[in-house]
Order: C-alpha cells, then structure tokens, then sequence
C-alpha cells in the first residue's frame, strides 16, 4: 500500500527544486507543481505560506511569477535534510 507524503515531505521537494534550479530568476509554478507531483491549488497555498515564512522569495517576471529560494530556506532544507537522515537512521519517518 502506498505512504502518502506528509507536508514537510512536499516542503522538502519544493524548497529542493527551487534550489536545484539552475536559473538566477527563479523556478516557474508549472515546473514545481511537475517536480512535486501535487496539483496547482495546493502548491498555491504551500508557496503562499512558504514566502511569507520567508522560505521562498517571489519574483515577479514579464510572462508569470517564479519563485526561488531564500537563505533562511537554505537553512531550514539543510536543517531538514539533516534531521531525516537522522530520523530515517532510526527507521522513523517524517
């Protein structure tokens, strides 16, 4: 039976590729909602928390909007990188 991914896990993904992205202006919703496998309503409402968390930054462009990822973001995806590997040691999931 297959484990549904609980928020921080989608968190994780999104703050992962905007900071895999190799562009300077950001990632573009569509490439996020295809990299996260979640639908646009709810990566609307995770990426409207995750800037005013301060997580991500919005850049508005020409043709839409991008988002990529701040330095506290940086901080907060090693941090929680770190605390699954320390976790999954432990065969706990987060």
């Amino acid at each position: 039976m297959p484990s549904h991914r609980t928020q921080m896990k989608i968190v994780g993904e999104i703050l992962s590729t905007t900071m895999d992205t190799d562009s300077q202006d950001g990632t573009n919703i569509t490439h996020l909602i295809r990299m996260a496998n979640i639908s646009h309503g709810r990566i609307s409402t995770i990426l409207g928390n995750l800037v005013s968390q301060g997580l991500l930054e919005q850049v508005d462009s020409k043709r839409s909007c991008k988002y990529k990822i701040s330095s506290s973001g940086k901080e907060f995806l090693l941090a929680y990188k770190t605390f699954r590997e320390f976790s999954e040691d432990f065969g706990l999931t987060i």
